[in-house]
């Protein structure tokens, strides 16, 4: 199986189970408010914004900064990755 990603933080694991059991630095509720959320796209050379469309090489990097078009508000939320 390949490795798993969150979708908050870019955190790798082996597995699905490994990786959901333990709490993100990243979630939206707050730094380890609840769990890493699987990322369900492809591994990609570039992870694109859902949001503004900005991208990174990783998702870790891409939902680093906050994004200027989020629905919460500009700024008041990082960026996602697309599916």
């Amino acid at each position: 199986m390949p490795d798993c990603f969150c979708e908050y933080c870019g955190t790798k694991n082996s597995s699905i189970a490994g990786l959901v059991a333990n709490p993100c630095f990243r979630h939206p509720n707050g730094s380890n408010k609840g769990k890493h959320k699987l990322y369900e796209g492809s591994t990609k050379s570039q992870y694109y914004c859902k949001y503004c469309g900005t991208s990174d090489p990783n998702i870790s990097g891409l939902t680093n900064n906050p994004c200027y078009r989020h629905p919460n508000g500009a700024n008041k939320g990082k960026h996602a990755p697309a599916l």
